[in-house]
């Protein structure tokens, strides 16, 4: 689809040349053959770029009339694209860190007065993608990394986003950070796993100092075919969310038991249609507290509902009382001794 408005008009202008003025390839002078103008878009603002390019004038050099772009370009953006590495990065981090959708990247964006269409959000996404991928491929660079540290500790989990479809496992060293494999598996026996570890055992150019996972038994089986003798711990999550489930089950049938006695809230609301003065707004101010703490719900091992709802309640109940007792300080009449 075609561009129905104009691009912003650049904020500031920048120039950019090359780190050298000679070849990089036969050392030879490499003069200024003519200059490039760019367009890009940041989070501080729209730049014009002008790109100065270099030639080398030596006919026996393999970059003979080659362009020689100033390499500080490639720091601003990709290329041919119209948007900087740093709208890239927080378009990523939106949709990956904060699970936002593209419609409130969108207005995320525009609220930080970035001029962009819903539609090039989601080309800057796949850009964000495209980049990960390359850096979860850059091998060379990964076991600079891991050798450096002499040992990794593996992270194992899969990730199934509905029942019946292919689960995505990640293998990643929790040391470093840094993701080692990543693939969906149409299912999860013994055998497809022990084949993952296996690859990524070969690629490793340090020893495993240790597994983490969770209690899955083909996890821990392939595990101990790969990794004989090698320590292997339940994820910390998963042990406690085992240890803490009786508390948890306890903690959710008090918040069922608790939530029978709260109940009526709809009720005292359509009482108000009409009202508009200050006693019915106090009554839907507490109606909609008590909405909240209703529908707020705990998540195991250490968000306990009941308790919170328990103390929302008992908050908005003492501050029912107290409105209740300064309304009747108000309207008491002073019993006060007759002078007369």
């Amino acid at each position: 689809m075609a561009r129905r408005t104009r691009r912003p008009a650049p904020t500031q202008q920048q120039l950019l040349a090359p780190c050298r003025d000679r070849c990089p390839h036969c050392g030879g002078p490499a003069h200024v053959a003519y200059h490039n103008g760019r367009t890009v878009t940041t989070l501080d603002g729209v730049y014009r770029l002008t790109l100065r390019i270099r030639r080398c004038i030596d006919p026996a050099c393999p970059l003979y009339r080659r362009p020689y772009r100033p390499e500080e370009e490639g720091a601003w953006a990709l290329p041919h694209g119209e948007f900087g590495l740093d709208i890239i990065a927080l378009v990523g981090r939106l949709r990956f860190a904060e699970h936002r959708s593209v419609p409130e990247i969108h207005r995320a964006l525009l609220a930080r007065g970035v001029a962009i269409a819903e539609r090039s959000v989601t080309e800057q996404l796949r850009r964000y993608e495209e980049l990960v991928a390359l850096r979860l491929a850059d091998h060379t660079r990964l076991r600079d990394r891991l050798a450096e540290q002499e040992r990794v500790v593996l992270a194992i989990d899969g990730l199934q986003p509905d029942r019946g479809h292919e689960v995505l496992w990640v293998i990643r060293d929790c040391l470093a950070g840094e993701v080692l494999l990543a693939r969906s598996l149409l299912s999860a026996t013994q055998g497809d796993l022990v084949a993952l570890l296996r690859e990524v055992k070969a690629a490793l150019p340090v020893p495993v100092g240790g597994v983490i996972s969770d209690g899955q038994a083909p996890i821990q089986a392939a595990v101990r075919a790969v990794f004989p003798g090698v320590p292997h711990q339940l994820c910390q999550v998963h042990y406690l969310r085992e240890a803490a489930k009786p508390l948890f089950e306890a903690d959710r049938h008090a918040k069922k038991e608790l939530k029978k006695r709260v109940r009526g809230v709809r009720g005292l609301e359509r009482a108000l249609e009409g009202r508009d003065d200050a006693e019915a707004a106090a009554i839907r101010g507490y109606c909609l507290a008590v909405r909240g703490a209703l529908t707020d719900d705990g998540r195991p091992p250490l968000g306990t509902g009941g308790l919170r709802l328990h103390e929302r309640v008992r908050a908005i109940h003492d501050s029912i009382a107290a409105e209740r007792d300064v309304t009747m300080l108000s309207t008491t009449p002073t019993n006060r001794p007759n002078r007369e």
